[in-house]
């Protein structure tokens, strides 16, 4: 578990770079010495505005500290997510945009996928070339069942069949993800 002061940090620099990336200036240098930003672990940052998605990209693995790979996840977020190429973040939105952040723990192969906890795991499925992954609070937004959460990661994020998942050559893996955003923070003060 992150302190508050990291969680506040990470928002800070995830900030910066979005703001930084949507002005079309340079990605601001960060330096932390802390040993929770300096550790290695994957990550996503998700962008809403007014609860819609707006952005949301990330990294399973990480050879570099959480800060840095926070920085550079944040800007791609903002500029390379190919869901957003016609509809970017403007800068006149920015005070509008929502940042989450999601730190991973380490994926892990999952034998059965009918064990997989839902608002808990996060699922990465692969098969061949194709792969689609959903962070774990998707399946408690949408209310699905493991059914449609581990089908619809298949489906709309794989390019694969829809039952796909039940093929034993079809990798399941999970992950936990620590989550937290702007909105989490300001409300506990």
């Amino acid at each position: 578990m992150l302190k508050e002061s990291s969680k506040r940090r990470l928002l800070e620099i995830a900030r910066a770079s979005i703001t930084a990336a949507v002005e079309k200036r340079p990605l601001p240098k960060a330096q932390e010495d802390a040993p929770e930003l300096q550790t290695r672990s994957g990550c996503f940052v998700t962008l809403k505005t007014h609860g819609d998605l707006r952005g949301c990209l990330g990294h399973f693995t990480s050879n570099q500290s959480l800060y840095t790979l926070i920085n550079e996840t944040a800007r791609a977020s903002a500029l390379d997510d190919p869901r957003f190429f016609s509809n970017r973040i403007r800068p006149a939105e920015l005070k509008e945009v929502d940042i989450e952040i999601s730190v991973l723990s380490p994926l892990e192969r999952i034998d059965d996928p009918m064990n997989i906890e839902l608002g808990t795991h996060g699922i990465y499925i692969r098969s061949g070339m194709a792969a689609g992954c959903f962070l774990p609070q998707v399946a408690t937004e949408t209310g699905w069942s493991k059914e449609e959460f581990l089908g619809t990661c298949c489906s709309h994020k794989a390019g694969l069949a829809s039952d796909a998942w039940r093929d034993p050559e079809t990798e399941v893996l999970v992950f936990t993800a620590e989550v937290f955003g702007e909105d989490d923070l300001h409300r506990r003060g």
